[in-house]
Order: structure tokens, then C-alpha cells, then sequence
């Protein structure tokens, strides 16, 4: 198992100038690219609620999403680990987000995990280790974090 510290990196390239920057909250689109070396760029905006558009993720859609893949590869790996042969996984995961004036939070996150098995008889192992799971999703442990910016001259 790898120990220590793993660094990543991420380039968010705004996109939606519409020809007068922000010269006022409704003049400029929130599309931006999300792009990571060796990957298909990801076409990103805000929700729509936020002037954003449908046809592009958004940060609340990717934070959930986060969570559930974290949740997904740590539940895989605990049951690996405890010796219970899952065949199939799939989650319906849903959040709740709270806008306070101008900002915000999640105030919840649900995941809905359904889980096929090789052997039924280990279902109730099998639901205990989603506990394991999110004891160990490291997304999970770090949605309460510090943000620092540290902003740099383009």
C-alpha cells in the first residue's frame, strides 16, 4: 500500500466570455473546461439555478459524484479484503444543498448503494462494511476542509 503524501492537479480554463468579461452578473457564462493531462476534458458550468447551463456538470453534481466513487472503491476494497465476492455495485447517491444568501453548503449527502453478491448468505458482512467504507473514503473524511488560494499571475 502506498504511504505518504499523493499530490494532484487539475487545470479549470474559464470559457464563457461572451465578448465583455464580467462587466455585470448576467453578461458572462459560467462554462469553463476542467482538464487533466491524458483525460477528455470535461465540459463544466454551474447549475442551473446559478446561471449555469444543463448540457455541462457542475461543482455540486461533481462533489457528489466524488463521494459516491470514493464510497463505491473503498466498499470494493473492504469487501476484497473480508473475503465477500461483490459482482455488482451500482448507488443513487442524492445531496442537499442550502443557499444562504450569496453561499451556501451541502447539509446532506445520501448514498443508496446496491450491492449484487457472489454469495448471499454474506449480506449481513456485506452491509456492515459500508461502516468500513466510509471510515476509510478519503473524500468522506475531507468534505469539512480548509480552502487555501494561492493566486498566481496568468
Amino acid at each position: 500500500m502506498a504511504i505518504g503524501e499523493h499530490h494532484y492537479s487539475v487545470s479549470v480554463t474559464w470559457t464563457g466570455n461572451r465578448g465583455t468579461g464580467t462587466s455585470g452578473v448576467r453578461d458572462f457564462g459560467r462554462e469553463h473546461d476542467v482538464a487533466l493531462p491524458g483525460l477528455p476534458v470535461l465540459p463544466g458550468t454551474a447549475d442551473p439555478a446559478f446561471r449555469g447551463t444543463a448540457d455541462r456538470y457542475n461543482p455540486e453534481q461533481m462533489l457528489l459524484a466524488a463521494l459516491a466513487q470514493c464510497h463505491m472503491l473503498s466498499y470494493l476494497f473492504e469487501a476484497a479484503r473480508a473475503g465477500v465476492v461483490v459482482t455488482g455495485y451500482s448507488d443513487d447517491a442524492t445531496g442537499t444543498l442550502t443557499v444562504h444568501g450569496s453561499s451556501g453548503e451541502f447539509t446532506e449527502v445520501t448514498l443508496r448503494p446496491r450491492v449484487e453478491l457472489a454469495d448471499e448468505s454474506q449480506r449481513a458482512l456485506a452491509d456492515r462494511l459500508h461502516d468500513d467504507a466510509h471510515a476509510t473514503c478519503f473524500i468522506a473524511r475531507s468534505v469539512n476542509f480548509p480552502v487555501r488560494h494561492e493566486p498566481a499571475a496568468p
